[in-house]
């Protein structure tokens, strides 16, 4: 099961920062698990909230030209507000640096004004055809890519890629 969890791109600042919003539903399968009695978004998803925020990031930098982007490393990461149903956790994402393999960022997740989860963290990105550890069909990069920029216009839509001095298509 893939969760995806940006469900809008607020604000991008190619190379330097992004912000995007969760709306958190009750209707979210996870939540019938993790409390029935108290659903909260567990802690790991708010930390993949981060991890996708960033990811796009690294998409844009890089042109859209890797497939497969990994959370590599979370460190000094700090959980201080619980997310509930019917909350919405506004993502803000800072860049430390993008480099062609690991991307470096610092994160904050809030709920209203309360700071919900900081974290500093390491993305991994590359593309599966250049690894000989994974197995996959030819043309599996080029699906990705393509699914992640269609998914990227519905989130941010052309005329924001514009206002930040993006073209589409990418």
């Amino acid at each position: 099961m893939k969760f995806i969890l940006s469900d809008k791109i607020t604000k991008i600042e190619p190379g330097t920062r992004i912000e995007t919003v969760k709306n958190v539903s009750l209707a979210e399968e996870y939540l019938q698990d993790h409390f029935p009695a108290f659903p909260i978004l567990p802690g790991v998803l708010m930390i993949e909230s981060l991890t996708q925020a960033a990811a796009w990031l690294v998409r844009v930098e890089q042109k859209f030209t890797k497939s497969i982007i990994l959370l590599q490393k979370a460190q000094n990461t700090r959980y201080a507000h619980f997310v509930a149903p019917g909350n919405t956790l506004r993502v803000e994402i800072d860049v430390l640096s993008i480099g062609d393999d690991v991307s470096k960022f610092k994160g904050n997740g809030y709920v209203g004004d309360d700071l919900a989860v900081t974290s500093k963290f390491e993305l991994a990105s590359f593309n599966v055809a250049d690894r000989t550890d994974f197995r996959a069909p030819k043309g599996t990069d080029d699906n990705v890519i393509a699914d992640m920029k269609k998914r990227f216009e519905l989130i941010r839509g052309p005329e924001a890629l514009e206002a930040a001095g993006l073209s589409w298509p990418l």
